[in-house]
């Protein structure tokens, strides 16, 4: 396994590793707590592997289980690595891809499996996933794992594994309550710290940066951002699909080179995304929250929260995308004003020293000086073509009415009278959009009509008397 991990250069241990391993080694159940991208996974996962031994039997001796689709194939990923001079299979289960594939590589002998609840419990119901023989469970990620919404899914399948099975769980965060909880699962565990006494709860190697902005700003400020000297993949947090998927397209539109991982794409779509963004061939990936834990990339230099985090620990883990494996990294936050509640107490858990986040627009000297960005950068680069078409509404055409002039005045009547009436209606064509437009109406979006539409019904013929 050593010679495995050279080949990708890893050859000096972290402070995570150092601690956890041996007591893998030696078979003790272990709570390992470091910050995010310190080497947690092959915390777990060497001593996971050399239990199994160089050519394990066929069939589930070992159990990894992770809160997301990202993350079970990032962690597969890596275990796959440190096992590539071994005769082990590792087969990742998640839901949102075909039984079938996932079947077939159980059926095959896979010995570590690495998945998520819904997909795991799926398949051991219908008995196409025996957890009987299972010696190491591992949940990562386990403060999200154990929060009160998995417990059924964690409860059902540590029921399904051996009582004398060897467990580890790794995390980032781990909150009182939710050690209590891990505690019950677990034989005398030892809860492992691997942190510097003199280091805050932020990491020391990323440099945090928050702003007040304006919503309607963002994007340009965003687009300023990413033209930062020294500036390599970034990661770009929103809260909510729909805001994702609209940023992915603005950026596109404004000559980047952008990615989106969130709900609304299938998972076809979410690993064809990361696969580009980790082979560079886009720099910059937009996500929600869901895919946070996932992202495991080393070359990434900025992330940025165009919505803040829901809390500390929200803040932590999308932060953590950057300054992994001990590189450097920058963090910039921006503060809506309705928001500044909510990062009270951010700043207050984190104890961050910034409680009054500069107000800072596109335009401000200072972003240029924080962020290394050049003078005289603009919204759009250079090499951006002509900005897209907005969707074009009726509406906005101002309520214009028929050809006879007029436009929808105050009883929003169309001019040009009956005359116009007589018309079909009329097509233009704005790039890709079509707007239609009517005589009769007017255009207006107030439901109220503008004049009476008159139909005239033709009435049926009868046939001749005989």
């Amino acid at each position: 396994m050593v010679e495995a991990l050279a080949t990708k250069g890893i050859l000096e241990p972290f402070p995570i590793q150092e601690q956890t391993i041996p007591m893998g080694l030696a078979g003790q159940d272990i709570i390992g707590q470091a910050k995010t991208g310190t080497g947690k996974t092959l915390g777990f996962g060497l001593p996971l592997l050399q239990s199994l031994g160089t050519d394990p039997e066929p069939g589930v001796k070992a159990l990894v289980v992770v809160p997301t689709r990202e993350l079970c194939i990032q962690v597969a990923e890596d275990l796959v690595l440190a096992a590539s001079n071994r005769a082990t299979k590792i087969a990742a289960i998640y839901g949102g891809k075909a039984y079938e594939g996932q079947v077939e590589e159980l059926k095959a002998g896979a010995q570590v499996v690495v998945g998520t609840p819904g997909r795991l419990l799926d398949l051991a119901s219908q008995r196409l996933l025996s957890l009987k023989d299972v010696k190491v469970m591992v949940l990562d990620e386990a403060d999200k794992m154990l929060d009160l919404g998995f417990l059924g899914d964690i409860e059902k399948l540590f029921a399904q594994t051996s009582p004398t099975r060897h467990t580890m769980l790794f995390s980032a965060t781990m909150p009182g309550p939710i050690v209590a909880l891990a505690r019950r699962f677990m034989n005398k565990p030892i809860h492992i710290r691997a942190t510097d006494p003199n280091e805050g709860l932020t990491q020391a190697n990323i440099k945090h940066i928050v702003y007040r902005a304006h919503s309607l700003d963002k994007d340009e400020v965003v687009a300023r951002i990413l033209q930062a000297e020294g500036r390599g993949k970034t990661v770009i947090f929103t809260r909510t699909k729909r805001a994702a998927a609209k940023l992915v397209e603005e950026l596109n539109d404004r000559g980047f080179n952008a990615a989106a991982v969130h709900g609304d794409l299938n998972q076809e779509q979410r690993e064809r995304a990361m696969a580009a963004f980790k082979a560079g061939k886009k720099d910059i990936l937009i996500a929600t929250d869901v895919a946070a834990r996932g992202i495991d990339v080393l070359d990434v230099t900025h992330v940025i929260n165009h919505t803040i985090p829901e809390d500390h620990d929200a803040y932590l883990h999308r932060a953590g995308r950057t300054g992994r494996a001990g590189k450097t990294g920058i963090a910039v936050t921006f503060v809506d004003w309705d928001d500044m509640h909510k990062w009270s107490l951010i700043n207050r858990a984190l104890d961050m020293g910034q409680p009054e986040p500069v107000e800072t627009y596109s335009s401000s000297p200072h972003l240029f000086a924080d962020l290394e960005i050049p003078e005289g950068a603009k919204g759009r680069l250079k090499t951006a073509g002509p900005p897209r078409v907005r969707e074009t509404t009726v509406a906005a055409q101002g309520g214009r009415g028929g050809r006879g002039g007029g436009g929808a005045g105050a009883g929003g009547g169309a001019g040009g009278g009956d005359r116009a009436s007589s018309r079909p209606p009329r097509q233009q064509g704005h790039g890709s959009d079509v707007v239609r437009e009517s005589s009769e109406g007017g255009g207006t979006h107030d439901g109220a009509s503008s004049r009476r539409r008159r139909t005239r019904t033709r009435r049926p013929s009868t046939p001749p008397a005989n």
